[in-house]
């Protein structure tokens, strides 16, 4: 086995039996004769996906002549030939292949005589569904898919139990069973009453997938514009109701606020919440409307100048929780304190969740700081490790016992691989259509009320 640069080795590809012709069959793998070739892939520039296997196929005899030689394909169905004795791209096709390989677990790396390795578990599907962010408001993009466009593989059983059971959703699917079974009945601030258990966590890889649930559809667009709506500083909920995004609007009405004893703020204004505390921490809040340039101190910028200048530091810190700003804010943070970790060229993040609703928040939290971490990791020149979730009271609202009981009998399918437009390299550029997902295909939606 091999490794270099940011490439680990994993399961090797078909290829000929002379040993002239290799037959990629999983995406971004790479096949070679020596371990030098091997290397020499790691540095090059053309390949549209950076390389997730290396294998060193052994020749000798006259097949040697070839050595340096080789095609790599990506999960998008590009193949490319290479001659890595120049190094020059000789040939690049773009093919819709019938079969896609799409990682079902990825072991956390491994070292080993100082070479650091994973294993990872590939399930095959036919076809491929694409889901990006350039739809209109009503999320056609993801709602409005042929048949044809579905894997043709629906199940997943036919897997060793042993490996089955490995799939990562399995962590929230379990700890949902848990919460409902044997979990403290509370009262709460909404009437609704929870089922509950406090100190829990779960850890999702982000190396070779993203942790997108499967067994219910998430509303992936609205990950993604809530996300850069925390990341612009906006306190806004209007300007996510202008993109179909209505996930803040309970908590926005003028009910709601009149309620909270925010009646003198304007319908909308959700105060000194997540994207303030991130962008403008300790600065005044007068309202949505005011310019807060260069006030306050801003977080985001800090983790991450800290990651690309200091990335031992042990104080890589994003807070939302600011305790003097609390009476302001139509909801208290949920998901309040994110610390960073560089290792390996590869970023984590380890997020502390205070309340969380295990029916329609914690799917939302898991996909959305998965993506902060992801995009921090690109505009730092890094590659995703970890996310770790940490969830303080861990809860599922009883008019969401029935709902979950349902989704609790799907089974998983592969979580989608996650794409990231590589000419942005500043994160207060990104737009919605910079981030694509390989593979998304859940089971369909199931409808939870919001406790408000």
């Amino acid at each position: 086995m091999i490794t270099g640069g940011q490439s680990f080795v994993s399961s090797p590809p078909a290829f000929s039996n002379d040993g002239k012709k290799l037959l990629i069959c999983t995406g971004a793998t790479v096949s070679i004769f020596s371990t030098s070739t091997g290397l020499q892939i790691t540095e090059l520039e053309g390949h549209i996906d950076r390389v997730t296997s290396v294998v060193v196929v052994p020749v000798t005899g006259p097949a040697s002549k070839f050595m340096s030689f080789c095609w790599t394909s990506s999960l998008d169905g590009t193949v490319c030939y290479w001659d890595f004795a120049v190094p020059e791209l000789m040939k690049k096709v773009n093919v819709q292949l019938p079969v896609w390989s799409m990682p079902w677990h990825s072991s956390s790396p491994l070292v080993e005589n100082n070479i650091r390795y994973s294993f990872v578990t590939y399930v095959r599907v036919r076809s491929n569904s694409d889901t990006e962010l350039n739809a209109p408001s009503n999320d056609v993009a993801t709602d409005c898919q042929s048949e044809k466009e579905k894997f043709e593989v629906e199940r997943f059983s036919f897997l060793p139990k042993m490996i089955f059971d490995r799939h990562e959703e399995y962590m929230y699917i379990k700890l949902v069973d848990d919460i409902i079974s044997t979990g403290t009945q509370k009262s709460d601030r909404t009437g609704t009453g929870t089922l509950s258990k406090f100190g829990c966590q779960m850890r999702f890889n982000l190396r070779r997938s993203f942790p997108l649930l499967t067994t219910k559809k998430v509303f992936w667009r609205g990950v993604v514009e809530e996300l850069l709506w925390f990341i612009s500083g906006s306190t806004n909920a209007k300007v996510l109701q202008e993109k179909g995004i209505h996930i803040w609007d309970g908590n926005a009405s003028r009910e709601y606020l009149d309620s909270v004893g925010l009646s003198h703020r304007e319908e909308g204004d959700l105060g000194p919440i997540y994207g303030f505390q991130w962008r403008h921490y300790g600065a005044e809040y007068t309202d949505m409307h005011a310019d807060y340039s260069g006030k306050g101190f801003d977080q985001l910028m800090d983790v991450i100048d800290k990651i690309k200048n200091n990335p031992d530091d042990r104080r890589i810190i994003l807070s939302a929780w600011n305790p003097s700003d609390l009476i302001q804010m139509a909801l208290p943070p949920c998901h309040m304190f994110a610390q960073f970790y560089v290792e390996n060229g590869e970023l984590s993040c380890q997020m502390y969740q205070r309340s969380a609703d295990m029916g329609l928040g914690v799917p939302f939290n898991i996909a959305s700081y998965s993506l902060l971490t992801c995009i921090i990791a690109h505009v730092c020149g890094l590659v995703p490790g970890e996310f770790v979730h940490v969830l303080g009271d861990a809860h599922v609202y009883r008019n969401h016992v029935r709902p979950l009981q349902e989704q609790l009998q799907k089974q998983p399918k592969p979580f989608p691989v996650l794409k990231i437009n590589p000419l942005i390299k500043d994160i207060d550029s990104f737009v919605a259509s910079d981030f694509k997902l390989i593979g998304y295909d859940p089971h369909y939606k199931i409808e939870m009320k919001m406790a408000i």
